[in-house]
Formats: C-alpha cells, structure tokens, sequence
C-alpha cells in the first residue's frame, strides 16, 4: 500500500500569556493513500495567520486545536493522489490543509484553483480568505468607505492592514492614516503602499499624532489591533463615523481578561458606530470580493507584499514572527 511520509507541526502545550515556538513541536508519521472521496495534497504554502494564535487555547471561536493535535491552517497545495475524478494529479488547490507537509482530506474540503489568471499563493494574500477578502468586506462594506473620507488602519503594516489601505484609497478615501510599530513600517506604508501618513505607535504620541493629522476627526477606523489605540481614534471619532472590529491582537495573550474602550460614550455623542465581523459571515459574497481584488491586483492598483520563511520546521518561528510584530504584508511559509 503507498504511504505518504509526512512531518507535521503539533500543539505541545497551550501558551500561557505570550506564545512561545515551545509550545509547538515537529512531528512525522506517515499517511495513507486517499480513500474514497478523498486527496492527498502536497503542501506547497500556508498562510500564517493571527487567528491561529487563538486556537491554542482552550474554547476558541474558531475551534481550538487539541492538545497534541495538528495546528490549523489555510494553505495551498499540489494533488498528488485522488480517488475523485474532479481532483487530477497536479490541479492546484486551497484548503485547510494544516500545518504539515502532506495533507488527506476529503474533496468536499478542497477548493481547484484556477492558476491561469493568478498564482496559487494569492489565494492566501490578495485574494486570500483570511487577508484579502477579509479587508474588502471590512473596509468596503462594513466601514463603507466614500469619497473624501478620513481613514485611519491599525496594523496597518500587516497582511489585512496593508490591504485594507489600498482599497480606502481605491474607494476614493481623501486621507488614508496607517498606525504600525517602528520607523521601517512607517516608512513601508507611505513609500510602498502610499498611505498619506503613519503614526509609529511605538515611538509617537497617537492621540497627539492623530490630532495633528486628523484635526476634523476620522470617518473610518479599520481596527486590528484594539487597546489603547482603538481608545485614541475613539476620541476623533467624527459624526457618523464608523468603527470596523476586525480584530484585536493587542488582546490575544489574555482572552479571559480583555481590556475594551473606555472613551466609547462617543459613538453615542457623534451618532457613531462601531461593528464587528467575521469573514465568513459574507461567505455568499466571496465570489464578489474575488473579482474585484483580483481585477484591481492584475491592473497594478493593488499590491501585496509577502514575508515568506522556508521550510515547515520553521512554522513556530513564523507564527512567533507574525505576533510580535516582526514582520511586514503577508506572512507566508513555504513548505516546498
């Protein structure tokens, strides 16, 4: 019978406070062939992601990974065998294929990729479930960005952060502010992505920063990060301004004890709004938001950086990488 040889990335044990690369581990067994309804997948890239920080613990919205259990993630990946006639050997798929070398899951799981127009790891990036579509539904639907708006993104140097600037600025935003930690961000948003300003938060005062280049307020806050900034920009919070909850790695390390907005009472006083999402509440839309990115990424309207590290060894270090703030644009690991 053929076998697959397989190294995986398991959970050892749930992180307390801070993740820590300790906390996962290197393992390998081996997989058999696909059964039927079933493919094997050669894992080529996966998406390193801020929500895999929350899976490791206990009660996660997203399902929390087992002790001792493959860590999730998003990736794409080559079939290599199959018992479905609509999965061949070679097609290009997307899937929750784990944080592993190889991946066995049925059809129903996998998504072909049509390559002719885009190369497969854009489906983790610019169009990508978790960074992509992510930002346009945030920014376009939920913030509803019109002409002239005031805009302002927290981590904005990240993967969702980086998108979510550029299509302000595509939906016609007058000022887009990025908020990211480190002179080299900074620099990256305005020179790179053409934010018009960033606020290093790190080393600026934001409320003051953001007073001197929002003196009539904000119209949209894409927030990733939540804490004190969401606090600073609630203050500037213009009449019928609107608040995007996208999420809130300030507050990943110590989920039973989030800290939230103390200056919220402006929403009330300036007829503002706040709103929370999840990607998937917009599934019967991810045709839509595809197209667009894809057209606006073919034109040369939109970019996407990629921070990409080799080898599936190096997933902890990756995903310690992402939440810490090491990086820039999307963060990748190459698997093969």
């Amino acid at each position: 019978m053929t076998t697959y040889p397989n190294q995986r990335i398991v959970l050892t044990s749930r992180p307390v406070g801070a993740f820590k690369p300790t906390d996962l581990s290197l393992e390998t067994d081996e997989l058999a062939a696909p059964g039927p309804g079933h493919a094997m997948i050669a894992v080529d890239t996966l998406s390193i992601d801020a929500f895999i920080r929350t899976i490791l613990d206990d009660g996660s919205y997203h399902m929390s990974v087992p002790l001792g259990g493959l860590v999730t993630a998003l990736g794409v990946g080559t079939v290599v065998d199959s018992t479905v006639e609509e999965l061949q050997p070679g097609d290009r798929v997307f899937g929750p294929l784990g944080a592993q070398t190889h991946a066995l899951l049925p059809a129903t799981a996998l998504r072909k990729l049509d390559v002719g127009v885009v190369p497969a790891r854009a489906y983790l990036g610019a169009i990508g479930l978790t960074t992509g579509v992510t930002a346009y539904f945030g920014m376009c639907v939920v913030g509803a960005v019109t002409q002239g708006d005031v805009v302002v993104v927290s981590g904005a140097a990240g993967a969702v952060g980086s998108v979510a600037g550029q299509l302000a600025r595509i939906a016609g935003a007058g000022k887009v502010i990025g908020v990211a930690g480190g002179p080299h961000k900074t620099a990256f948003l305005v020179d790179e992505l053409g934010y018009d300003a960033a606020i290093d938060y790190k080393n600026d005062d934001v409320p003051t920063r953001l007073r001197e280049l929002a003196p009539d307020g904000v119209d949209v806050f894409y927030d990733n990060v939540g804490g004190a900034i969401l606090d600073a920009v609630l203050f500037q919070i213009r009449e019928r301004g609107r608040i995007v909850i996208c999420g809130g790695i300030s507050q990943y390390e110590h989920m039973d004890r989030v800290v939230g907005p103390t200056n919220y009472l402006k929403l009330a006083e300036r007829h503002a709004r706040m709103e929370g999402f999840a990607v998937t509440h917009f599934a019967d839309r991810f045709g839509e938001a595809e197209t667009a990115l894809a057209g606006w990424l073919a034109e040369g309207r939109l970019k996407m950086p990629e921070h990409v590290v080799h080898g599936i060894d190096q997933f902890p270090a990756a995903l310690d990488t992402l939440l810490t703030g090491g990086h820039t644009g999307k963060m990748l690991l190459q698997v093969s």
